[in-house]
């Protein structure tokens, strides 16, 4: 037998009636799939049938039947031809003669892939839950799965056995089992494909607690009369609420496993009584507003329990699982559990991944508000069909196996790891700390989005950056990873400091101008004297401390300007700064110009500054009442003004008296909001029976906004008074 004409696969493909049953089993179950592919189906097994030829399973049945009855499990999920040509073959390449440029030559690269794949997953072997959950065994499975589809054949594989395990020993089937509980069950899980998950939990526990499961099973058998009776009612008057609201809906009871029941007396020390004494029902409908319906509907019939109603459409789970889940008061004393979703969500909650092929065969796709939630099994294919490259893959895969990390690609196709909640500007800092200072936005799978947005697994991230882009202080509210926010304060500070030392030159420059004199015209060897006087290593650093206020520019400024003979000039303190000399600011001047809560000054404003030490200038307006004080300090006084670059928002306030009744605040709050101004607080000052003083703390980005703001509310025929504050 030579490679290039293998006698096995000359075999022809077989009529119906020399065809096993199992096989039609299969045809069958995969009876979605084109007649074309069906016969792929027929022609996989006879390759299959004849490399396996001679090999018995331990329980005396021709092996064939194992990788056949694997393809049958994963037709009942719906999947593509590719998977179930894949699990017939999926043991050729390592217990037959049969090689992989075989396969690849009858059945194209994409099978043989597969096949491939989960013959190398075959030879991994996990010593225990520990060793599984560790970083070699996450990436093990991201780059040996080049294809999730072989996970999902490794699945069937794993369940198929679980079905036949007695034909194993008893320390076989111990080994097994609780690799199934540990492993693959946990992987099913993740995965979403729940149907298959609870099958290996459920076998799992049966071979390995055989009594327990036994025991179970028959108490779950036996519910007494009374609790079929009590479950009939509950769900005819659900179902008839349902259909007096015209919900076109599916309702049915949930049937706990032996499993569930065990892991939760466990797990919560509870009895077999008090487990079961919960009813269970899922409510299906036809759309995400229909699910929200039926919940007021359920809720109109029996009164939930407070705290306990969880919304996982709005906020999916990290496998993409949706649904509302309620508990109600029951009428027997037993709480109700009532799952409530779209038959889409039901699909994805039993099939999980699988259910992409059933949207490929002429399912639904899902629509925008489910895109996110499984965003992370969307388009897996598209670029794979006849390609063996495992780049492709990755820059593809959208699953997350374990929910505390997400798995990120760069545009090279290079995996990050990041804590789960990580941000596009996390990203950024991971792959370099320049590429996060200079950050501006990012590309998400090619869409342009803020920094601020949250990443999921699979998602093939680029960073936009630009030179003149600074971190900024807001960036701190929203990184998750400790490179990220100790790389952006270390930033900051150094800005801080430029900042700081253009304002001092400014501040300097200033005084110095009142003496006649600048920096320019100082003699190099006076100006170094008085630095090393003062132990300061440069001029930079004595700029800083004058606009932190840690020296008065005035002092400096005369020290710097002595006469020859070394006496001092005196500094005339009475003198005030020349309104034409004012340092013009911007507002964005970092950490060291600080805007004064009493008078929430805005550009526009007559303003005055002054010298806090340590903390640079606080504004005012001229108008504050406590200017008055700060005149007594006139060396502390700094005159400045606004420049004509003025940009970002700032905060002020409005004292606005309304009609004390119901929905006014809603009024002035819209029309704050119509003036594009954003609301930080609301506070009410006073109130009476028919009058109420409240303050809006707001933001503004100027005294013209301001007034168009104050204009909108003035208009609403609620509102007898408007006032800056």
């Amino acid at each position: 037998m030579t490679p290039a004409e293998p006698a096995h696969l000359d075999t022809a493909t077989p009529a119906d009636d020399s065809v096993p049953d199992y096989v039609l089993d299969l045809e069958r179950a995969a009876d979605y799939l084109p007649p074309a592919q069906r016969a792929l189906l027929r022609r996989a097994w006879a390759v299959g049938a004849a490399a396996h030829a001679g090999q018995l399973r331990k329980s005396g049945e021709p092996y064939i039947t194992h990788p056949v009855a694997v393809a049958r499990v994963l037709a009942e999920q719906n999947v593509d031809v590719e998977t179930l040509v894949a699990a017939i073959l999926h043991d050729t390449i390592e217990d037959t003669p049969l090689d992989r440029d075989q396969l690849a030559a009858e059945f194209g690269e994409t099978v043989a892939e597969l096949v491939d794949g989960v013959t190398k997953l075959d030879k991994l072997k996990f010593q225990d839950r520990q060793e599984a959950a560790a970083e070699s065994f996450r990436k093990m499975l991201l780059a040996m799965a080049r294809d999730l589809r072989v996970i999902l054949i490794k699945l069937a594989d794993r369940l198929h056995n679980m079905r036949t395990l007695g034909a194993q020993t008893p320390e076989a089937r111990e080994r097994i089992a609780r690799e199934t509980l540990e492993i693959y069950a946990p992987i099913a899980q993740r995965l979403g494909m729940n149907l298959i998950k609870a099958e290996l939990q459920d076998l799992g526990f049966r071979a390995l607690h055989p009594i327990r499961h036994a025991v179970l099973e028959k108490r779950i058998r036996a519910q007494p009369l009374l609790r079929r009776e009590a479950l009939a009612r509950i769900e005819a008057q659900l179902a008839q609420k349902l259909a007096h609201e015209g919900l076109q809906h599916k309702l049915v009871g949930r049937v706990k496993s032996p499993w569930s029941i065990y892991n939760k007396m466990q797990a919560e020390g509870k009895t077999f009584t008090q487990v079961m004494d919960v009813f269970g029902f899922r409510v299906i409908v036809g759309t995400v507003a229909d699910c929200y319906h039926a919940l007021g509907v359920v809720h109109s019939v029996y009164k939930p329990l407070d705290g306990r109603f969880r919304d996982f459409i709005a906020i999916p789970k990290a496998n993409g699982y949706q649904s509302l889940h309620t508990v109600l008061f029951g009428p027997y004393g037993s709480p109700i559990e009532v799952q409530i979703r779209t038959q889409e969500m039901d699909l994805i909650a039993e099939r999980g991944i699988a259910a992409h092929w059933t949207y490929k065969h002429g399912g639904e796709a899902p629509n925008s508000a489910q895109v996110r939630a499984h965003s992370w099994i969307s388009n897996l294919l598209e670029s794979q069909r006849g390609t063996g490259s495992s780049l492709e893959f990755l820059e593809n895969v959208k699953v997350d196996l374990f929910p505390d990390e997400v798995y990120l690609f760069t545009p090279n196709g290079d995996i990050l790891a990041l804590p789960r909640n990580a941000t596009a500007l996390d990203f950024a800092y991971a792959v370099h700390t320049d590429v996060g200072n200079q950050a501006v936005a990012a590309r998400v799978d090619k869409k342009l989005v803020p920094l601020r947005t949250k990443l999921v697994s699979g998602q093939k991230v680029e960073i936009v950056t630009a030179k003149s882009s600074m971190p900024k202080p807001q960036w701190l509210e929203f990184v998750v990873t400790g490179k990220a926010r100790t790389a952006i304060r270390h930033q900051l500070k150094h800005l801080e400091h430029e900042d700081a030392v253009q304002l001092g030159h400014r501040m300097l420059d200033r005084a110095l101008e009142e003496r006649g004199s600048s920096l320019e015209r100082l003699p190099v060897a006076r100006l170094e004297a008085y630095l090393g006087e003062l132990r300061y290593p440069r001029l930079e650093e004595l700029l800083a401390d004058i606009a932190l206020g840690n020296r008065m520019p005035a002092q400096v400024a005369q020290s710097l300007t002595r006469d020859e003979g070394g006496t001092l000039e005196l500094l005339d303190t009475a003198t005030m700064p020349r309104s034409g000399d004012k340092i013009l600011i911007t507002g964005n001047e970092r950490g060291i110009i600080t805007f004064a809560s009493c008078c929430m000054p805005i550009p526009g404003d007559d303003i005055m500054g002054y010298h806090t030490t340590g903390r640079g200038i606080m504004v005012h307006r001229m108008e504050c009442p406590n200017v008055a004080d700060y005149r007594k300090s006139p060396e502390r006084w700094v005159a400045i003004g606004w420049d004509r670059d003025v940009s970002g928002d700032f905060g002020a306030a409005l004292r606005v008296e309304v009609e004390n009744s119901p929905g006014v605040l809603a009024q002035v709050a819209a029309a704050i909001a119509e003036a594009h101004s954003n609301i930080d607080g609301v506070e009410y000052l006073e109130r009476d029976t028919n009058i109420a003083a409240i303050r809006f703390s707001i933001e503004v980005k100027s005294r013209k906004h301001l007034a168009d703001v104050i204009r909108r509310t003035r208009r609403l025929h609620v509102v007898h008074g408007v006032q800056r504050l």
